[in-house]
């Protein structure tokens, strides 16, 4: 089998490649180790930067992001017992972000490559990358019990953290950049409509709470854990005890309780690989990099890597300079860079630390008061978490 791209992995990096190739006349084919009826369920970020929403209603993939996600102008911040609403438009020229979820994002581009795309391949599992380094890569997998090779003119690797294609670029030419937290997130899905009609981020001395959703019916919310923690030992009641004593303000708000349908533990930690390309093989999305999930960078993040090797691939085919191809790693990285920045700034302003002291936690809240009383300072905040260009 040849191609011009193979792409490893049909999550939302992989999926809108593949769309944005189709778009510009590039063919590609899609490997995925999994099954559709997994890619189309698996539970992982909801909120779109203005820029991811952009993208996907310009690659026609946004008509039923539009018709069901939900448009948020802002987010609040609440401490000490206190409220205080970041308005987004406000604060940049206009600006959004839209909360549709991943699986929904996932389902859109998987029927439009299913219906005019290029070959997208389930249980598809990717075993190497091989040659790199040469203007002829190749990806060996292993799809309905057989052994193939995908020959193919460049190679991207969406398949996240686990994934093969990292593991193609020599250890002597990479740097890892990482940090874990000692804390993760409980999170849980409710079949409650939402208790505020956007998103809450409170901090609180017993640990960080976030209010989110999935719909106007399905409630989404976490609760700051120890690491290592096991979802199992929380009872229902329990987690909602512990979110009514987070999210506890001075007024008549309300935390709506109803049935939980699904409770995991996401640990946090900070990761970047760089460079992010080797040859002809490039790494996109968590393959790249991982974001603590506090300021909602994940997808969006791996959204601005496939949109500038689009871009550049497009420039090459229409122009012959491979100019951008060769900028790709750094012209990522800036981005990625600023990214971990904000996300990393986000946990440390709202997380509690273990053994963290009475100094630390009044460092916390004057943060929060500069951010609640400076319009310079909510603007950072409000640019940032609606997402920096791409490019």
């Amino acid at each position: 089998m040849r191609t011009t791209v193979g792409i490893i992995g049909a999550g939302p990096a992989g999926l809108l490649l593949a769309r944005l190739l189709h778009n510009a006349g590039i063919d590609a084919v899609v490997l995925e180790s999994r099954d559709r009826t997994y890619v189309e369920r698996r539970q992982r970020a909801g909120i779109l930067e203005q820029g991811t929403a952009d993208v996907l209603r310009a690659a026609g993939a946004g008509e039923r992001m539009d018709r069901e996600g939900l448009r948020h102008d802002g987010i609040e911040l609440r401490f000490d017992r206190r409220r205080h609403r970041v308005d987004f438009p406000a604060l940049t020229g206009g600006r959004s972000v839209t909360v549709y979820a991943q699986t929904e994002v996932c389902k859109d581009l998987v029927a439009l490559q299913l219906r005019d795309g290029g070959p997208l391949l389930f249980e598809a599992e990717a075993l190497a990358v091989e040659d790199a380094g040469t203007d002829a890569p190749r990806i060996r997998f292993r799809h309905e019990g057989r052994d193939d090779v995908l020959e193919c003119a460049y190679v991207v690797g969406c398949d996240g953290f686990w994934g093969v294609a990292r593991k193609a670029i020599p250890a002597g030419l990479a740097q890892v950049f990482e940090r874990t937290y000692p804390f993760g997130w409980l999170g849980i899905l409710a079949d409650v409509p939402p208790s505020h009609d956007e998103l809450v981020y409170a901090r609180h001395d017993r640990g960080f709470a976030l209010l989110s959703m999935r719909s106007p019916a399905v409630s989404r919310l976490y609760l700051q854990v120890p690491d290592g923690t096991d979802a199992g030992t929380w009872s229902d009641e329990a987690i909602w005890d512990e979110l009514e004593r987070r999210f506890e303000t001075d007024d008549d708000w309300r935390l709506e309780r109803g049935p939980i349908t699904q409770k995991s533990v996401t640990p946090m930690r900070s990761y970047v690989h760089e460079p992010m390309r080797h040859g002809r093989l490039f790494l996109a999305g968590d393959a790249a990099h991982i974001v603590p999930p506090t300021g909602a960078k994940g997808l969006n993040l791996a959204v601005g890597d496939v949109v500038t090797f689009a871009r550049a691939l497009t420039h090459q085919q229409e122009t012959g300079s491979p100019e951008l191809l060769d900028a790709y790693s750094a012209t990522c990285l800036r981005r990625v860079w600023q990214a971990e920045r904000f996300s990393y700034d986000m946990t440390a302003l709202l997380h509690r630390a273990p053994g963290a002291t009475a100094f630390e936690d009044r460092l916390q809240l004057a943060r929060l008061e500069r951010i609640a009383s400076s319009r310079a300072a909510e603007t950072d905040l409000a640019e940032a978490y609606t997402g920096f260009p791409f490019g």
